[in-house]
C-alpha cells in the first residue's frame, strides 16, 4: 500500500497550554477533537494524560486513562491509540502502570536521551535545562512492558546518534519488529526541521521499518510534511506540534491541522490510510 500514508494526530502534549492554546485535556474535549481529527484523515491518535484541574501537568492515573479512551472509542471505534511514555527520572511506574492497565494499540518509545533545551530571543532559558534520560536500560524496562501487553513500539528519536541506536538495540535483541520510527525535527537541542537533512535521516532508519517525521514549530514544519511525503513517511501533526496553519493563520483544534496534511499527501499522491489499513502498515 505505498500510496496510503498513515496520518496521526498529536492530540495535546504536555508542554502546550491549556489557558493559551486550543489544547483538549478533559476525556469528553479529547474525543471531541479525535473525531475532528479522524474525519479528516487521521488513524492513529496520540494522547497526553492530563490532570483535570487547569490541565497544566501530566497525569497517570488508570481510572482517568480508562474515561479517555472509552471517551475515544465511543466517537471513534476503530482509531488506533497510541499513549505517550515520556517521564522524567528512572521511576516508570506511573506510565507502565497505564500502560499494562489500556493496553493501547501503540506507545511512543523515546529512545535516547537528550538535553532538552530552548532559548527566547532575549538569551534567557525559555524553561530551566534539563536532561530528558532515557538511558538504555529504561528503554529496555518500557519494552519489556511493552511487549508483554501486545503494544507495539514508536521509536521516537530527537537526534541521529539516536535513531542510530536502534540498529544497536534490534542487534542485541532488545527490539524486534514490528515497530516504527518517528523522526522528531525542530527541538532547538535536536534535529533541525530541514528538508535536506530528511534523506540523510531516512537512510538511518532501520531496514523495513515504517517512519514518520514529526516536527516542532510553526511555518517550517509543512515543507518537511511534503518531503516526508514524497520520500515515502507517514505523517503526524496536531496541536501538541503546532499552532499554525502553513498561510501563519492559528488554529482552532487539531482537525484543521489534519485536514491541512491530508491535503499534503493527496498532492503528493498519496491517500490517507484508514486504520484497518494502517495496522496492515504497522503491525504486520
Amino acid at each position: 500500500m505505498s500510496d496510503k500514508v498513515v496520518i496521526t494526530c498529536a492530540l495535546n502534549g504536555v508542554l502546550t497550554d491549556p489557558a493559551r492554546h486550543p489544547v483538549p485535556y478533559t476525556p469528553e474535549d479529547m474525543a471531541q477533537s479525535t473525531k475532528e481529527a479522524y474525519n479528516a484523515g487521521a488513524a492513529i491518535v496520540h494522547l497526553h494524560l492530563r490532570e483535570q484541574g487547569a490541565g497544566r501537568f501530566p497525569s497517570w492515573d488508570t481510572e482517568l486513562a480508562d474515561q479517555v479512551v472509552d471517551a475515544i472509542k465511543a466517537e471513534c471505534p476503530d482509531i488506533i491509540i497510541n499513549l505517550t511514555t515520556g517521564v522524567l527520572g528512572d521511576d516508570i511506574s506511573g506510565p507502565a502502570g497505564v500502560l499494562a492497565h489500556i493496553e493501547p494499540d501503540m506507545a511512543a518509545m523515546n529512545s535516547g536521551s537528550l538535553n532538552y533545551l530552548k532559548l527566547r530571543s532575549n538569551g534567557e532559558w525559555a524553561w530551566p535545562p534539563l536532561l530528558f534520560d532515557n538511558p538504555v536500560e529504561k528503554v529496555e524496562q518500557f519494552l519489556e512492558v511493552m511487549y508483554e501487553h501486545d503494544i507495539v513500539p514508536e521509536c521516537e528519536c530527537f537526534d541521529i546518534g539516536i535513531l542510530r541506536s536502534l540498529s544497536l538495540y534490534q542487534g542485541n535483541g532488545m527490539l524486534r519488529p514490528p515497530f516504527s520510527v518517528s523522526l522528531i525535527q525542530g527541538v532547538q537541542s535536536g534535529m533541525p526541521a530541514r528538508t535536506d537533512l530528511l534523506p540523510i535521516l531516512v537512510d538511518e532508519v532501520p531496514d523495513n521499518a515504517p517512519w514518520q517525521s514529526i516536527v516542532i514549530g510553526r511555518n517550517e514544519v509543512w515543507p518537511i510534511h511534503r518531503k516526508t511525503a514524497e520520500l515515502g513517511g507517514n505523517l503526524r501533526t496536531g496541536v501538541e506540534d503546532t499552532f499554525y496553519l502553513p498561510d501563519g493563520e492559528k488554529v482552532s483544534g487539531n482537525g484543521e491541522l489534519i485536514e491541512q496534511i491530508a491535503d499534503i499527501a493527496r498532492e503528493v499522491g498519496r491517500e490517507p490510510a484508514t486504520p484497518d489499513e494502517a495496522r496492515q502498515i504497522l503491525f504486520e
